[in-house]
């Protein structure tokens, strides 16, 4: 017993930094899109300005994420990590001159390009960390440090500026990145980079078409797609139904929270045993579908918060399980290229889901926006997962 426990806390103080650098990329990203928000007034920003800035953090991340996966498993992910946080820390300087739209744009896309380098590199360091049947604890914690960061992200960001202005945010984002950088140059083992085999672009492209890569990235597309349009139309549709702003922020925090207790637990079960990937995946996307029918078939006061706890239950349900998966089928030594490609899916889904439902909703109404992304999620759950034995290298 006393090894044992030994074993666990020696793996907690070396996964904690991990956790904590998904933490910097939640953080920084949805602390800084509410602060422009709601501020975009006072620096002069327009809807289109406002919108571009907005963007720029993801745009960076579809770009970059895959070639920073794959540079991990080069060198290794400890130094894509630490050198990421420590280009974070850097770029994030650059916003203590906020009142400047340029230079918020500058440094949005910066903190962008340096999540791009330690975010999948995380995400491959866990997994190679987790080796062994932990894939889904290791990950049910890792998002739940993630989701976080998306609750705390706007309410500190908004008193953090409501202190200092943008340059205490960006000046504490700075010092947050920098402090978690070192941390894990101190407690994150190097894992040497793995040989690794010679790939065509035919290679490539094939491994990306392979079911064990292709159907988890969809159940992260499809739960990121519902969490994006979830945060920004669920407030929209309080406010519609009698409502305060604050009930909608309300119901976005009980999504965030659903997510965060969910995804530990799901990840703890999944690896003794009591759930499989492919029942959890399914169950979790069907439960987000039914909570976003609800709200679309019968928008009210309570209707809005039981969809917004069933969303976010679905969502913590789906999300480790999905990454565990990955993690079990995939060949260590292309593990930060996995990461990172599924990272790029996750991102297509975040800007997909509010994309389909603004859409439909503009031609039609918004709940049949809202019906069309419970459909589309509802079809993403039939897809079967591949045997999660790991795979020969090709």
């Amino acid at each position: 017993m006393t090894a044992a426990r030994t074993a666990a806390a020696k793996a907690a103080s070396v996964s904690a930094p991990l956790y904590a650098a998904g933490f910097v990329t939640a953080f920084g990203a949805h602390s800084i899109a509410a602060g422009l928000g709601a501020q975009s007034g006072n620096i002069g920003l327009t809807l289109l300005n406002l919108g571009i800035l907005l963007a720029l953090y993801d745009v960076s991340e579809v770009f970059l994420k895959p070639v920073f996966g794959a540079l991990s498993d080069r060198i290794g992910a400890k130094p894509v990590i630490v050198g990421g946080l420590l280009a974070f820390a850097a770029l994030s300087l650059i916003g203590l001159w906020a009142a400047d739209p340029l230079m918020l744009a500058l440094a949005r896309l910066g903190q962008g390009a340096a999540a791009s380098a330690f975010s999948p590199a995380s995400s491959a360091m866990v997994a190679r960390l987790a080796r062994g049947g932990n894939a889904g604890t290791y990950f049910g914690r890792y998002g739940s440090w993630k989701s976080l960061g998306y609750i705390i992200g706007p309410l500190l960001g908004a008193g953090l500026i409501w202190a200092g202005g943008f340059a205490l945010l960006f000046g504490t984002l700075s010092v947050l990145a920098a402090a978690t950088a070192a941390w894990v140059l101190l407690a994150v083992p190097h894992l040497e980079p793995l040989p690794r085999q010679r790939y065509t672009v035919l290679d490539l492209a094939r491994q990306v078409g392979e079911r064990r890569f292709l159907v988890p990235t969809l159940v992260l597309a499809a739960s990121t797609a519902a969490l994006g349009a979830a945060v920004g139309f669920l407030p929209a549709l309080a406010t519609r139904h009698g409502l305060d702003a604050v009930a909608g922020t309300a119901a976005v925090s009980l999504l965030a929270l659903g997510s965060v207790l969910t995804q530990p637990r799901i990840g703890r079960l999944r690896d003794r045993d009591r759930i499989t990937d492919n029942k959890g995946t399914t169950a979790g996307l069907l439960l987000i579908a039914a909570g976003i029918g609800v709200i679309s078939a019968a928008p009210g006061p309570v209707t809005i918060f039981l969809a917004a706890a069933a969303i976010g239950v679905g969502v913590g349900a789906a999300t480790p399980l999905a990454f565990a998966h990955l993690a079990d089928t995939t060949p260590p030594e292309r593990m930060g290229r996995t990461m990172g490609s599924a990272e790029l899916g996750r991102e297509l889904g975040d800007a997909g889901g509010p994309l389909l439902v603004g859409g439909v909703a503009t031609l039609t109404a918004l709940p049949f926006g809202l019906g069309a992304l419970a459909l589309v999620i509802a079809a993403a759950s039939f897809p079967s997962l591949a045997p999660a034995s790991p795979p020969r290298p090709n």
